[in-house]
Order: C-alpha cells, then structure tokens, then sequence
C-alpha cells in the first residue's frame, strides 16, 4: 500500500509539473495579446486566492479583506519602483514583506474571534483601506513620498528577463508556483500539523503545547506575504493601478470563488482565479454584460455548499478517484 500511495502521490507531482509546463510553454504562443493579459492578472490573482484558502481550510478563518492587501502590495512595488532603483525582484520581496506584516496586524482580532465577527472585521479593514485608496491614490512617478504625477505617469520597470506581456505571463506563473510551494512547505512541515489541532480544538493544541498565538498569526502573515506578491506582481502587469480596483467588495467576491474552486487544493486556488478574471472576459468578448457572471458565481457558491463542500477541485479528484479505481 505503501508503495501504491507514494506512486499516486507522485502521479499528482508529475501532472502538477506537466499541468505548469503547458501554461509556461504553451498558453502565451497560442492565445493573442489581450488574452496574454488576462490570463496574467487570473495567475496572479491566483496566488492571492491561495492565500485565502490556506487561512480557511488550515484554520477555518475568513479574511475579507485579501483584496485590499492585494493593493497595498501594489501599492508599495509602485512606490519602490519610483523612489528606488532597485531589481524588480528585490522591490517584489519588500512589498510582499511588509504587506505580511500588516497581514500579521489583522491577525490580531483573530484571537479571540471568529466565524462572522471575524468576517465582519475583515471587511471593516477592506473598507478602510479603500477609503485611504481614494484619498491618497497611487503613486504613479510623481515626486514626494506619494508620488503621483499629474500629467503623464512614470515607467513601471519589469524584469529584465519578462519585458514584454508574454515573457511577464511566463514570469508570474513562475513566481506564482513558487509561493504556491512555499505554502504548501509549511502545510506539510510543523505550522501545519499545528494549525490542524488548532482546527480541530484550540483547547486541545494548547494543551499539547502549541502555541496558538503564535501559529495564528504565522498563517495570517502567510496570506498576507502572498496577497503582496500578488499586489506587486499586479502593479507590474498593469503599470498603474487606481483605487477603484480594490473595493472592499471585490474581497468577498474571491473569497466565495475560493470556496467554489476549493480549499486546501492549488487547484482550486487556479479554479478562482480563473472564475474571478477569465469569465467576465469571456462574457464581454461575446457581447454580454460581465455583470451577469455574478449570477453564475453565486449559483455555484450554492451548489458548493450544498453538494460540493471541497468545491470544484474536489469534484475532479473524486472523479479522478474513481476511474481510477474502475481501472484496476
């Protein structure tokens, strides 16, 4: 048996790595331009909505408020990439840094609450930073500490190696793989096996000796970090970003497409970003109002919660289950 479950778990691995070849490789040479963009900001809202499983499905949380981290680590690339000169990838790290950082600050109602009035705080701080979205705006190469020009914006730098927007989609897949493995690092090292008793019963991780503050904390800084990679990478791709693109209830739109994708599955996480990006692209390419996607978002968040708890990933694994059980 043992043998049988380390050749499945392999087979996982090698069709995870074949499923990121094909996007690396195949997806920018046979899609045009304006999908290459899509697809970009579907990658890398991806990872965000990682971030938003992780919390969920390790410890039951829910952050409404993934997307208004998402623009403070756009917010931050933007600001770095005008004031210094630094390599992208350095500029990416200190904003995904310092946005886990006030990822590990909204950790701190977490303590001692949960379930709706988690929620509803989460969602508070999603509204907050709107409001200093609008205020403040984003820089934009302007001088000062703010830096938003009034005339013409700056340049937004990318990696020498992913100048163009095919090359950067290619550049945020990688980079999107590679947060996806440092969170999967954690769920099979010891902050996973804590989170899991924490999950099952805080009373009885503290009893064992986890300390529960602290693993809190721990994933929502996790979730933070990837919320800003996401930001920095989204500042990249767009080269400007406005305030009304973070509104604070864009958050609990992904937030619900992670439970229709599936949590605790990179699949699902894949699943989300697609819904949130890819299908109101589509609808608007053939001449339908992208607004209707919604209605189509929420009849799926139903038949999640009624019939299909580990969302739609967890449909394609029971299904991939069973053949192959009728294959032996």
């Amino acid at each position: 048996m043992d043998v049988i479950s380390h050749f499945r778990q392999e087979s996982r691995t090698y069709a995870a790595l074949g499923f990121v070849a094909i996007c690396v490789i195949v997806l920018p040479v046979v899609i045009d331009s304006i999908w290459v963009k899509v697809l970009t900001s579907a990658v890398i809202f991806t990872l965000a909505a990682y971030g938003i499983s992780l919390l969920y499905s390790q410890l039951g949380l829910v952050n409404l408020s993934q997307v208004a981290l998402i623009g403070v680590g756009g917010w931050i690339m933007l600001r770095l990439n005008y004031a210094v000169q630094l390599p992208f990838e350095l500029n990416l790290l200190v904003s995904a840094v310092i946005t886990a950082f006030i990822g590990m600050i909204l950790a701190l109602p977490a303590m001692r609450m949960k379930g709706l009035y988690l929620a509803l705080i989460t969602l508070m701080v999603a509204g907050g930073f709107q409001i200093i979205f609008s205020a403040i705006q984003f820089p934009n190469g302007g001088a000062g500490f703010l830096g938003v020009a009034l005339q013409s914006p700056g340049e937004m730098r990318r990696p020498l190696m992913a100048e163009s927007d095919t090359a950067y989609l290619r550049y945020s897949i990688i980079v999107v793989v590679l947060g996806v493995m440092l969170a999967a690092a954690h769920n099979r090292g010891r902050p996973g096996r804590a989170w899991a008793m924490i999950r099952k019963s805080e009373a009885n991780a503290m009893a064992a000796g986890v300390n529960v503050t602290l693993y809190k904390l721990w994933c929502f800084t996790l979730s933070g970090f990837l919320a800003g990679v996401s930001g920095g990478l989204l500042a990249g791709a767009l080269k400007i970003l406005d305030a009304k693109s973070f509104p604070a209830g864009e958050s609990i739109l992904l937030f619900a497409l992670t439970i229709v994708g599936g949590v605790g599955h990179w699949m699902g996480a894949v699943i989300a970003g697609f819904l949130y990006r890819v299908v109101p692209a589509i609808f608007n390419n053939i001449g339908i109002d992208a607004d209707l996607s919604l209605v189509i978002f929420g009849a799926a968040l139903l038949h999640a919660i009624m019939t299909a708890p580990n969302g739609i990933a967890g449909q394609f694994s029971s299904l991939f289950q069973s053949l192959g059980r009728q294959n032996k």
